[in-house]
């Protein structure tokens, strides 16, 4: 019996895949087709399938092709699929032609021509086109509309600020960008709304709120960057007018979306180590030029919305939101414009304790520690752009580290997460609402000085 193996990905499945199938059923008596799990995908950049791999199995499945079903899971898992299933023939589409010819130490390979002019990268692409206008003028901007390249079905149509400063060169809008493809720069907000069917926001923090705000009421979905508002109540408000018109509103915290702490989080949440008693999150990064005299200092996010929001994640993710006492401890450089160098928050919580350091202007590891009843997990600075962690126990013979591609700071993720939040009309956001709403209230307590004590000197 002649057994033949390939592997793809089957999102949305049509005539190609079919096609191929079929030519690879015809190769042999006993066909193995192996479906790339998502987690794999995300490795090797494949960050927009449309369904999920059950979805994506069930259309293999019901193609009646498959005489057997198997998960791709990992990088040189073809090697052992075919030494340990006794493959004869590794075949795959023939735009992969010399790829796998390392394979033919182990079987033989085919490559297979495939079916012109049609591909799911397409399908996909054609289905939805979400056209997203930029709101704001921090480094986030410049980043976003670059990963946004890698996404299917993106259009970033240009940018707003209510700010002189915008990110990059760009032309003024005209009445003839509707056939332009780069961005460009528009003159009111009214404008990019206009033009866009979504709103990416990354103005500054205290603008975050009327920018959704203005967004919403005008029928686009947004992302903003955390945080979403500076208050509870306008946090609340913008939530529920985005539910009551059915759009999106999601929070853009880029390291959500990296694979490597979506895994702590899952693997924390699991009972690995424990049960949960303390999360210990730091992040920092010396920015010399806050003690600058010529830096506009009302346009320089401080270091709780800079990086709060980023060291709060776990904390609410794996502890929750219902803390019983909260204490802020801050060192102001300018208390005028809010500008904290330092801010450590410490919280109490009915199982367990926790504590965020960030500080723009002064330095420390930025690394973050879960520690549980039966070992801990320990992320390495910077934790925030971490492709690996460890896990330790007592017996440091039983210690794991976990390894997993992060490209583009997760931000791609974001955006694909975002983008088919709007196609299938349902918030896929890997932050919850009651997490958001946390982040924000720790932000509206550190404005308004509640439960803060303030050390160091300010001017």
């Amino acid at each position: 019996m002649t057994r033949v193996i390939t592997y793809g990905t089957y999102d949305v499945l049509h005539i190609g895949h079919l096609n191929l199938l079929k030519r690879a059923k015809a190769l042999g008596d006993y066909l193995i087709v192996g479906v790339t799990s998502d987690d794999y995908d995300l490795s090797r950049g494949k960050i927009n399938n449309t369904q999920s791999l059950m979805e994506r199995i069930k259309g293999v499945r019901e193609t009646g092709l498959a005489d057997e079903i198997i998960v791709e899971e990992y990088e040189g898992q073809k090697i052992d699929d075919i030494k340990r299933r006794g493959i004869d023939i590794f075949t795959v589409g023939s735009d992969w032609t010399g790829k796998f010819d390392y394979l033919s130490e182990y079987c033989k390979v085919v490559y297979l021509p495939r079916t012109e002019g049609i591909s799911s990268s397409q399908i996909r692409s054609d289905n939805k086109h979400v056209r997203i206008g930029v709101v704001g003028h921090s480094a986030y901007g410049s980043k976003f509309v670059n990963e946004a390249k890698l996404v299917n079905g993106v259009e970033i149509v240009g940018f707003w600020s209510n700010t002189q400063v915008i990110l990059g060169q760009h032309r003024r809008a005209t009445d003839a960008d509707h056939e332009q493809e780069d961005p460009v720069i528009y003159d009111t907000y009214d404008e990019l709304l206009a033009a866009s069917d979504a709103i990416y926001v990354t103005s500054m923090p205290e603008n975050h709120y009327k920018n959704s705000l203005d967004a919403l009421k005008a029928g686009k979905h947004v992302l903003c960057e955390s945080p979403g508002a500076y208050t509870r109540s306008e946090y609340q408000e913008l939530r529920r007018i985005a539910l009551e018109n059915n759009l999106i509103l999601m929070d853009g915290i880029k390291t959500a979306y990296s694979t490597a702490y979506e895994r702590l989080v899952l693997l924390a949440q699991s009972g690995k180590i424990g049960d949960i008693v303390s999360v210990d999150s730091v992040c920092t990064s010396l920015s010399s030029g806050i003690y600058s005299k010529d830096i506009d200092l009302s346009v320089t996010w401080n270091s709780m919305c800079a990086w709060g929001v980023t060291a709060l994640l776990p904390v609410f993710q794996l502890m929750g939101t219902d803390y019983i006492d909260k204490r802020i401890y801050s060192s102001f450089l300018n208390k005028e414009f809010n500008m904290d160098i330092f801010t450590k928050v410490d919280f109490i919580f009915d199982k367990g304790i926790a504590s965020i350091r960030v500080g723009k202007g002064a330095k420390s590891e930025g690394n973050l520690v879960v520690t549980g009843t039966k070992g801990y997990i320990y992320v390495a600075a910077p934790w925030w752009k971490t492709d690996y962690f460890e896990v330790r126990y007592e017996d440091q013979e039983k210690n794991e580290r976990f390894f997993y591609q992060l490209s583009g700071e997760g931000i791609r993720y974001m955006i694909a997460s975002f983008v088919k939040s709007i196609d299938l009309g349902r918030n896929l956001s890997y932050i919850t609402a009651d997490e958001s709403e946390a982040i924000v209230g720790v932000i509206e307590d550190f404005n308004a000085r509640r439960n803060m004590i303030e050390f160091g000197q300010s001017i």
